[in-house]
């Protein structure tokens, strides 16, 4: 359950010298130990001893925890610029009284220990007023998930000259026989816990920045097991015997260009758009992009629905009948060793929304991560694969549940579980498609 609430102020203390106050609130969830934990902060209202608060969703879990009797705390502050905030008061409530709404009982006097204890004729530091509060039910990952929604995924891999010669072992496509190389790391580290949110195992893999055989042409978006007709590969093991083939027969060139792949997958992606399918795309590179212009734009036009796409069919063989429903929402992921990553956290857009042309993404759908972040020390390539992989998957739960508000889409009625649908098993609730701070089990 998702709560939201608006609140005001009246006559708050006055901090600031040559002002009022700019008052926010904190809100804290008690804890079993006695403790209290910051759950949320609200804006701050600059000069303004009546301040209205702008209205803020909060999960009910994160409020209470499951006990809608457990105290919840409200501290209410001054902010000033260095951080040494001005305590004005305090309040307690829980989620039951606040689920009340806007009554007589929902009406807080700010108090301050310290100036009650200090002044005998003290009543308290201003009043907090709950103005709305409603509960809404949003539904989970896992809803749909158990309805049928499957995670469509897709590779890209670069096969520019930047990453050496793969017969040398400073080469990142270095075959060596004893140990896998870093793109198939983390093709291997991601793969093999998205694939189970797909049934039939079907993953189509493109490399890019390659000059092919026989006439030496360049290729941006080529597919890996040499059928233009059909790129899809058979499981991870697939891509990855795709992968190793196509570094035997391509010739790495360049330049490094992300947009003509993007946008293949963007095509098959937008075909059909009830939701019951979501695009993944990752996008394993070593350098700076070279056509940035365009690959800001091919996002942006992602993240609006794919309105722009250039008219192309897709290359995908049976797109519809390989999936019947696709979705128009595609996430894009990208491994990169380079020095230079200022210009793919501008592409991750979690500071500042990617633009093109003066258009801004309608939503942050790229995640970035620096691959040589994630090597472990000692070498162990497992416990590295398991870190890479929780943060490449982190968003994808989040971001899925954001596209299907947006379109208004609800999960479908749970499968029955059958050996061959996917499962949300111990296996795969464990996965990275889990939240932050759950382990990985790849």
């Amino acid at each position: 359950d998702i709560a939201t609430m608006q609140l005001c102020a009246n006559k708050l203390d006055k901090k600031d010298f040559f002002g009022k106050s700019d008052p926010f609130l904190v809100f804290y969830r008690s804890n079993e130990d006695g403790t209290f934990t910051i759950c949320h902060k609200t804006e701050v209202i600059k000069n303004n001893l009546n301040p209205v608060w702008q209205p803020f969703t909060i999960p009910v879990r994160a409020l209470c925890n499951g006990d809608y009797d457990r105290t919840v705390k409200v501290d209410v502050y001054d902010w000033d610029r260095d951080g040494s905030h001005d305590f004005i008061g305090e309040f307690t409530t829980s989620y039951r009284e606040l689920s009340r709404g806007q009554s007589q009982f929902n009406v807080y006097e700010v108090l301050n220990p310290k100036k009650k204890g200090k002044k005998k004729k003290y009543v308290n530091s201003g009043t907090v007023t709950l103005l709305s509060f409603k509960v809404e039910s949003e539904y989970t990952f896992v809803d749909f998930i158990r309805g049928g929604t499957q995670l469509n995924f897709t590779v890209a891999i670069d096969f520019t000259a930047s990453n050496g010669n793969p017969s040398q072992p400073t080469s990142l496509h270095y075959m060596s026989p004893y140990q896998m190389n870093a793109y198939a790391m983390a093709l291997k580290a991601v793969g093999e816990i998205i694939q189970d949110y797909d049934s039939d195992k079907l993953f189509p893999a493109y490399g890019f920045g390659a000059k092919l055989p026989p006439d030496g042409k360049i290729s941006h978006a080529f597919p890996l097991n040499s059928n233009t007709e059909n790129p899809n590969c058979v499981g991870i093991d697939g891509v990855l015997e795709a992968y190793f083939q196509s570094l035997r027969s391509v010739q790495l060139y360049g330049p490094t260009n992300f947009a003509p792949v993007i946008n293949q997958v963007a095509r098959c992606a937008a075909e059909v758009t009830d939701g019951s399918q979501y695009f993944v795309l990752l996008m394993i590179t070593d350098g700076v992009i070279s056509d940035m212009a365009q690959t800001k734009e091919s996002v942006v036009n992602l993240s609006t629905l794919f309105n722009n796409l250039p008219e192309e069919k897709c290359q995908r063989q049976h797109c519809k009948a390989h999936k019947e429903d696709l979705s128009d929402k595609l996430n894009l992921f990208i491994a990169n060793r380079s020095i230079e990553v200022r210009a793919m956290e501008e592409l991750d857009g979690d500071e500042v929304r990617v633009s093109s042309r003066g258009r801004f993404a309608e939503r942050d759908i790229v995640q970035f991560v620096p691959f040589r972040d994630y090597i472990d020390r000692s070498g162990n390539q497992v416990l590295s694969m398991a870190r890479l992989a929780k943060d490449v998957l982190a968003e994808i739960p989040d971001q899925l549940l954001s596209f299907m508000k947006s379109r208004g889409i609800e999960p479908r009625p749970p499968l029955p579980a059958t050996s061959d649908s996917p499962s949300m098993s111990s296996t795969t609730t464990s996965t990275t498609a889990a939240p932050k701070d759950r382990n990985v089990h790849a």
